[in-house]
């Protein structure tokens, strides 16, 4: 019945996360209507955000937080934007907050969250999404970001426009977030994927925020030839990224605040674990399941592992 829709009535979205991905999305439903928006959290992290909230753009967030053991009725939406080594742990937080109409949402970088999401809460409650050109910065709980990005989401496997994804869309318009749902969103999370590959992990072996690969053709050269790896793994499984495509992603780096550095540098300053993994770890294993060459990731791969332990050696002594 067309009455039970989103749209009509009041909706709630809840937030696992709240990095600056996580808190820079909360803020914006609060602003919209702060009864419609929650953190999710447990342990040490519950207390921090009851304590402390969030700081986004100079204005502090009163954001409710919820334990995983609280009554609250199941969200209509739920964002996930952790890191992807906290996804095991924080996922069981959601359990009493999904019920059947309940849609779960990864803006989580890299191929992986996905599936780790569908494994406990099953395929049919996600849709597959990633967040370009948001430039949130966190500094323990506050957070600045210049520009909001677009969130691209969608059905893994098919084009349509399920009611879901029309909920989701109805949502993402009354908080006035930018949204595409274009219809081949598998291509578009290995484009996210190969950028993370290029510039994130660039981005820490040249200490460089993104000015320097805005303008250096030096950077630039290291960035694309990570970013070829993904592409010719890509093309062997299936996937439809070509050259173009890295073409593409210079308009959105243009946008992005010169002085700006991406979440990966930002990890490894603040001596916090990167992603890594996700990325070099995830297209070397890609290259050996397809049986293509990888020198770029690996080399990358061991750097970053490196620069991770140098930094946490720096970070235990001080």
């Amino acid at each position: 019945s067309q009455q039970e829709h989103i749209v009509d009535k009041k909706f709630t979205v809840f937030v696992l996360g709240a990095g600056a991905m996580g808190a820079a999305y909360a803020s914006r439903f609060y602003d919209y209507d702060p009864g419609v928006i929650s953190f999710v959290a447990s342990g040490m992290r519950y207390e921090r955000l009851k304590a402390d909230g969030v700081v986004v753009n100079d204005q502090p967030y009163p954001i409710q937080v919820l334990s995983p053991e609280d009554s609250n009725p199941p969200a209509d939406l739920i964002l996930v934007a952790l890191k992807h080594h906290h996804l095991q742990g924080a996922l069981p937080d959601l359990k009493n907050f999904v019920n059947k109409k309940t849609i779960l949402l990864s803006i989580m970088n890299g191929l992986d969250s996905e599936p780790v999401i569908a494994s406990i809460y099953g395929e049919d409650k996600i849709l597959y999404a990633t967040a370009v050109g948001i430039d949130a910065q966190r500094n323990g709980n506050v957070i600045n970001y210049s520009k909001g990005g677009t969130i691209f989401f969608g059905e893994p496997d098919t084009s349509e426009l399920t009611q879901r994804v029309k909920d989701v869309q109805a949502i993402f318009d009354h908080a006035g977030i930018a949204y595409q749902t274009p219809t081949d969103m598998v291509r578009i999370m290995w484009w996210k994927f190969m950028i993370n590959v290029g510039i994130n992990q660039a981005s820490v072996i040249l200490r460089a925020p993104y000015g320097i690969f805005q303008t250096s053709p030096h950077a630039q050269q290291i960035m694309e030839s990570a970013m070829r790896e993904v592409l010719s793994i890509a093309e062997t499984a299936g996937v439809n990224l070509v050259e173009k495509d890295i073409r593409e992603w210079y308009t959105f780096l243009n946008t992005l605040d010169p002085g700006g550095k991406t979440s990966m540098l930002q990890d490894i300053e603040a001596g916090r674990t990167s992603e890594v993994d996700i990325f070099a770890g995830k297209v070397i294993d890609l290259g050996r399941k397809y049986n293509l060459p990888t020198p770029v990731n690996e080399l990358l791969f061991n750097a970053i592992k490196v620069i991770e332990q140098q930094k946490r050696a720096e970070s235990n002594l001080t």
